[in-house]
């Protein structure tokens, strides 16, 4: 019998990958971080002794879930400015507090407080765009939980850079620090059209090209966005990512809620992936993602949940059935984004936007131990005809009950494990006192 150092058994695994494939009664084999096998309960026992072995005779599992666009540090502005429109919330509400507070210390205790509830929700990884992105790298490794850091880019000066070339310096420097750390990547993060302009884009363009890195960028987020770039250039802004040499299988568009039928074609030849933020769109009033078309395209789509102050929560199994929901009502097709692609889009299509499917994303032999655990003995999800049907359409976060990173576990029967849960709360409760008074003194 061979040692290893898990062993997780379920009554159900949905590995993703092959596709559309349900294992009753298997157990996942894990060591040194990674899946070793997947295989019956029996036969794993019968083959494998393990130093820690864990049985979940009434769970699901299935891969971490993948948040594909968040800013996570923007968790301490959960609430703050509720039933505006992008624009008069951005800058009426959360750039003037930005400007006001945003420092190392926010970036820590708001990602702190972020990776908690995300964890706890189920999700094993992040893709991040903030500033001070070294602070939230720090905090997420610290934590064990797998993170893409948006190295971001702005025109204008915030307490991060000064300028463009600034942030872009900033942001190669970092991503040396952190090349070979087993849980963190990086990604060329630069924010929107509207707040980069073409020299830094091609900029990246270049620095994407060498060194492999995705570009994660906000992109027809609203119809207003669009008409503004007409009205100034005579382009829409993914005609001048285009004309630029932006689209490629690097990039990850966010939100693209203002799509035509010629921009998805072309959002197709050129490999774009594209990550479908539901709640923070239907929220905003930003407008609807096609997802069902573009998928229709053979476009790779991705789930994120955006930044707390504009969802309100990182419940990712929400925004699954949101995004799910939404298809077939927009489609008017009931049959639009079934069970599997609902799940595909929340883990491994994610992993593909971020460039990290050969790490994780399904639970396949080699890739890394980065595993979600659902309690379906509920009376909320009882009874189980189709495990993955229950997960989708009848759970909630609460019933994630373990969760592991690398083969790490960061949830152990709802108890966080490497984040402190009462000094996130202290944490939180300060900056609401310091934000609050802020915002108080703008209004």
């Amino acid at each position: 019998m061979q040692a290893v150092d898990t062993l997780i058994e379920a009554h159900w695994i949905i590995p993703v990958e092959p596709a559309e494939q349900i294992l009753e009664q298997h157990a996942l084999v894990i060591l040194d971080g990674k899946i070793l096998d997947i295989l019956p309960i029996h036969t794993a026992r019968s083959r494998y002794t393990a130093q820690h072995t864990q049985q979940l005779s009434e769970h699901l599992i299935i891969p971490g879930l993948i948040n594909a666009h968040t800013h996570a540090a923007m968790n301490l502005m959960k609430g703050l400015a509720d039933d505006l429109p992008l624009m008069t919330w951005l800058q009426q509400h959360i750039w003037p507090a930005e400007s006001a507070l945003v420092n190392p210390d926010f970036v820590r205790d708001g990602s702190e407080l972020a990776m908690a509830e995300m964890i706890r929700g189920g999700t094993t990884c992040f893709n991040d765009m903030y500033f001070f992105p070294n602070i939230t790298a720090q905090a997420a490794a610290q934590a064990g939980m797998r993170a893409v850091i948006g190295l971001i880019v702005l025109d204008f000066p915030t307490a991060w850079a000064k300028h463009a070339d600034d942030y872009l310096q900033k942001g190669t420097d970092l991503a040396a620090v952190w090349q070979n750390h087993p849980l963190i990547d990086s990604s060329w993060a630069p924010h929107a059209p509207y707040t980069v302009s073409d020299e830094p884009l091609a900029h990246i363009r270049d620095l994407s090209a060498a060194d492999g890195r995705t570009i994660h960028m906000h992109i027809h987020e609203t119809a207003d966005e669009v008409t503004q770039a007409v009205a100034n250039s005579g382009k829409r802004p993914l005609a001048r990512l285009d004309d630029l040499g932006l689209l490629s299988p690097r990039l990850n568009a966010v939100h693209m809620t203002q799509l035509t039928t010629d921009e998805i074609t072309r959002l197709a030849k050129a490999g774009v992936s594209v990550t479908h933020c539901p709640q923070s769109n239907l929220k905003l009033a930003s407008g609807f993602c096609p997802i069902n078309d573009l998928m229709k395209q053979g476009i790779n789509v991705a789930l994120g949940t955006d930044g707390a102050a504009s969802n309100n929560d990182l419940d990712l199994l929400n925004e699954m059935q949101t995004a799910a929901l939404l298809a077939k009502g927009l489609s008017q097709d009931a049959t639009a984004i079934n069970l599997f692609q609902a799940l595909s889009m929340a883990t491994l299509n994610g992993a593909k936007a971020l460039g990290i499917a050969a790490k994780t994303g399904s639970l396949r032999i080699g890739k890394a131990a980065d595993i979600s655990a659902i309690n379906l003995n509920c009376l909320e999800t009882q009874p189980v005809y189709q495990p993955l049907s229950q997960l989708l359409y009848a759970s909630n976060r609460s019933q994630v009950t373990d969760v592991w990173v690398n083969g790490q576990q960061l949830l152990k029967e709802r108890h966080l494990t490497t984040l402190d849960e009462a000094q996130c709360l202290q944490q939180a409760k300060h900056w609401q006192k310091r934000i609050a008074q802020h915002e108080y003194s703008t209004t």
